[in-house]
């Protein structure tokens, strides 16, 4: 081609309209990519923290001692890393919970050692008790009266048998087909009556407990939900001061407690004994989130935040749900702190606490702090927790809901990150995908604009602010360790969380530094 009509098609080809999204391509600070990647990566501290928060400490349930205790801890870690401001910051919540020991075993016709747990919040047994089982079904309040004088000195059997052969185990890692489809939106539904039904059930719950009560039942047993002896942990009675919390309450492994319905279902005399040390501590309703902050320089007013969960369930040590968060954000901070990065934006980390009772913790730091609804009117709304509650009335915005650019959570096992939900924020889809292109030889390369829910980011999209999860490899944890007996240390995978870290920490500093806050969606409705 001739040199003219080349400089001309040249000077076309820049008369052209160029597409937005190359013109304002989010930059990158791939030196400090490189320098969090090689802290990160050979410099690690994140086992030695969730080694100390689930073998040290051990399980976390929200208002108990080792909570608090673990609450202490992090904050100390972080006051001793440097940190600034590193405080608790408490919140109402009601009674403490835990338990030592429990044995469970049939009797008669013969011994049989049973598998079993308490529901968390539920009474321990002052000595031993030993009594007749009985398999009763009680699927609504009308199913109550037709037991009524029946059930004294009995112990309760309240599943039907469950057939676990038909259950599917989940795969433990994305593949590239499975991240694919989740980078295609799913159109939201219609809504569903969940609340309603959750009403439902924490009527259920209640009236059973008074019921029992009073005909003197001496504990119930239910049937774990997973198969292979694994025990899920949950709640049962209540950590409201002064609620009924019914008879001491166990889960049974499955296979065991199928076997005792079968026996009991052809022998009358079946007799179960258990022996549960567990206790209330009404001493201190409070519990608490950890709280400390990397001070910022020209943009210190403004905030980006990290967290995680801190409580856990009781049945292990609650290391993937979600010691295995918590050592991540720490670890971030560790890093940041680390390389003497100085932020533009303040960064600020929370542990929180209550996740498991409804996200207590950061809704209610939310509304302390952002932004709040009005407190339902109805008695029945009331009664749930923040995360249940239907969210009605105008949104109550406080000045520092302005100042905060964004929150990232993450509380969804102990897999790598493999990518972020947008929470259908548009705008900010391609500046994540520009902060994750140095990442992709990790495997964190997905940008979906689904939402997720279930965990501490949900209280600050609800008030309009840009709060995110990450996508994380599934590895064991709906299967195996989520809230279950296995939620140990010994699941963990150090590669993963090393990977986590370095993702995270990443994100938090670009969000820290770029000029602008990150982009918003509309306010909620």
């Amino acid at each position: 081609m001739p040199r003219i009509a080349l400089r001309l098609l040249t000077v076309l080809l820049l008369l052209l309209p160029v597409p937005c999204a190359v013109l304002a391509e989010e930059p990158v600070d791939l030196d400090a990519v490189n320098r969090i990647r090689n802290e990160g990566l050979r410099h690690s501290k994140v086992m030695d923290t969730v080694q100390h928060l689930t073998d040290a400490i051990g399980p976390r349930v929200t208002g108990s001692a080792q909570a608090k205790e673990a609450s202490e801890w992090t904050r100390q870690q972080l006051a001793d890393w440097g940190l600034a401001n590193a405080h608790l910051e408490p919140f109402d919540f009601g009674r403490g919970w835990s338990f030592t020991s429990v044995t469970a075993a049939v009797t008669k016709p013969r011994r049989i050692a049973l598998t079993a747990l308490p529901r968390a919040f539920t009474p321990g047994t002052a000595q031993p008790v030993s009594g007749p089982v009985m398999q009763v079904t009680i699927e609504s309040e009308k199913d109550i009266e037709q037991y009524r004088g029946k059930l004294g000195g009995k112990i309760l059997l309240l599943d039907k048998a469950h057939d676990f052969t038909k259950d599917k185990t989940s795969p433990r890692r994305y593949t590239a087909e499975t991240l694919k489809e989740l980078e295609l939106f799913k159109m939201p539904g219609e809504g569903d009556d969940r609340i309603k039904r959750y009403i439902g059930q924490l009527k259920l719950r209640r009236a059973k407990n008074q019921f029992f009560t009073e005909e003197k039942v001496l504990a119930t047993l239910e049937e774990s939900d997973a198969p292979w002896g694994i025990l899920e942990a949950a709640n049962g009675g209540s950590f409201k001061p002064g609620e009924n919390t019914g008879p001491p309450a166990l889960l049974v492994a499955a296979e065991q407690y199928n076997r005792l319905l079968r026996l009991a279902e052809k022998d009358p005399s079946v007799e179960v004994e258990i022996d549960v040390k567990a206790a209330f501590d009404d001493s201190d309703t409070h519990s608490y989130n950890t709280i400390a902050e990397i001070p910022g320089t020209d943009k210190s007013g403004e905030v980006v935040m990290l967290g995680a969960h801190l409580d856990s369930w009781h049945g292990a040590t609650g290391a993937t749900d979600n010691a295995a968060g918590c050592a991540v954000a720490m670890e971030v901070v560790r890093i940041l702190k680390k390389l003497g990065v100085k932020p533009r934006r303040t960064i600020r980390i929370a542990l929180w606490t209550g996740e498991e009772q409804g996200a207590i913790g950061s809704y209610t730091y939310v509304a302390r702090h952002f932004a709040a609804r009005p407190e339902p009117q109805d008695p029945e709304q009331k009664a749930l927790s923040p995360y249940m509650r239907k969210k009605i009335g105008p949104i109550q915005v406080k000045p520092e809901h302005a100042k905060l650019s964004a929150y990232f959570n993450l509380d969804n096992g102990g897999g790598k990150i493999r990518g972020i939900y947008a929470e259908e924020n548009v705008a900010v889809a391609p500046i994540f995908e520009a902060w994750l292109r140095p990442l992709h030889d990790l495997g964190a390369e997905t940008v979906t604009l689904r939402h997720t829910r279930g965990t501490d980011h949900v209280p600050f999209d609800e008030v309009g602010l840009p709060g995110f999860q990450f996508v994380q490899d599934e590895l064991d944890y709906m299967a195996m360790t989520h809230h279950t007996n296995m939620d140990a240390f010994d699941h963990l995978e150090r590669e993963d969380l090393i990977q986590a870290s370095v993702v995270m920490a990443t994100f938090v500093y670009h969000a820290a530094m770029r000029p602008e806050m990150l982009p918003r969606k509309p306010m909620p409705e």
